[in-house]
């Protein structure tokens, strides 16, 4: 009989932290000795010429670090959808991107009948609680106690299922957001600052107060409320949750139809900074690197490894893009994440999980 038991994870003096951080002063050292070896060089272009960059001009560095603070706060929304279904089943739900998509469609398709723009996301809100206790009754119902990885390939299922309905009800062409009709700015705000101009578009400005309000408000109604006590019954156990006489069904569906919520928020953001199409599946699963990062069952690792990687793949992108040609945008944070499972499984807020036979 084996006994799965979480470990509360290490502190920062914890073998595999030094191990990092050894290997880390070790890359920097070796980085800056044949910096000054080769002046002119590789390593040179790599590990200097950036950070000359940034220092000459420090604007262009807070221009692009607001960019990737953005992206990261609404990397962190998309990953809280993704925490919430793990502590509640225990399962990656592959589908919270296709999720995003599906429910900005829905909005926008609502609109496009002519159904009033807040009225629009009232019943896309309804939408999306039919979605979330359809998948409770038809999926996840049948597969209770079943191995995780069957669940898992649920959700792929899920995925293919909102694919295919929503390209055959929307079409598979791009759509505008009614930013608009919801009241969301446009234009920008330019600031003199460090010696030149930041500008900052008043949409994400938008975007991030919007999604640092929704990851509050959801962090405090999980930790403090009834519901956010039972999901929290639900992680550590099923059936202690179930001994208690609190409803799996009834959390999934709760938690499902939050997911949901979120769901619509970061499709409405997303949206609204380039246009609504089943592109953004892809931008929804950044938040895979996310969660490796903050730790599966972690709300506020969440958040932190949402800004990791939002600027993180910035800074990449800008400093260190043209010296391969671009495009480590889209790859940076999986090989961020890619450092951290070698050294970190668990990520930084996650629990350590030790299986005794």
């Amino acid at each position: 009989m084996s006994d799965v038991a979480a470990q509360p994870a290490p502190n920062l003096l914890a073998k595999g932290w030094v191990k990092s951080g050894l290997i880390v002063a070790a890359l920097v050292v070796a980085a800056i000795v044949g910096a000054r070896l080769d002046p002119s060089g590789t390593i040179h272009a790599i590990f200097v010429d950036p950070f000359n960059q940034m220092a000459q001009a420090p604007d262009l560095l807070v221009q692009t670090i607001w960019e990737g603070l953005v992206s990261g706060v609404l990397y962190a929304l998309i990953a809280l959808g993704f925490v919430l279904i793990f502590k509640a089943s225990g399962v990656f739900n592959f589908a919270q991107g296709i999720m995003v998509v599906f429910a900005a469609l829905t909005l926008v398709g609502l609109y496009e009948k002519g159904v009033p723009a807040f009225i629009a996301v009232i019943l896309t809100l309804g939408v999306m609680f039919v979605l979330a206790a359809t998948i409770e009754r038809v999926v996840l119902r049948p597969l209770v106690n079943q191995p995780d990885i069957i669940l898992f390939m649920a959700t792929f299922g899920i995925t293919y299922f909102l694919i295919g309905f929503g390209e055959s009800v929307f079409g598979g062409n791009p759509k505008q957001m009614i930013t608009e009709q919801l009241f969301l700015p446009k234009g920008a705000i330019d600031l003199k600052m460090l010696g030149g101009i930041v500008s900052l578009q008043k949409i994400d400005i938008a975007a991030a107060i919007i999604a640092s309000l929704m990851i509050a408000v959801l962090g405090l109604f999980f930790q403090y409320t009834r519901i956010g006590r039972a999901l929290r019954a639900v992680a550590d156990s099923h059936k202690a949750a179930l001994s208690v006489g609190i409803s799996l069904n009834q959390i999934w569906v709760i938690v499902w139809f939050t997911a949901g919520i979120v769901a619509l928020i970061t499709g409405i953001m997303w949206g609204a900074r380039s246009d609504v199409s089943f592109a953004l599946e892809i931008v929804a699963l950044k938040a895979l690197p996310v969660l490796i990062l903050g730790g599966f069952t972690s709300i506020p690792g969440a958040i932190v490894g949402g800004l990791i990687i939002g600027i993180g793949e910035k800074l990449g992108e800008f400093y260190w893009g043209p010296l391969i040609g671009g495009g480590i945008e889209s790859w940076l944070a999986y090989f961020i994440a890619l450092g951290f499972l070698l050294f970190r499984p668990q990520g930084l807020f996650g629990d350590k999980i030790i299986e005794r036979i």
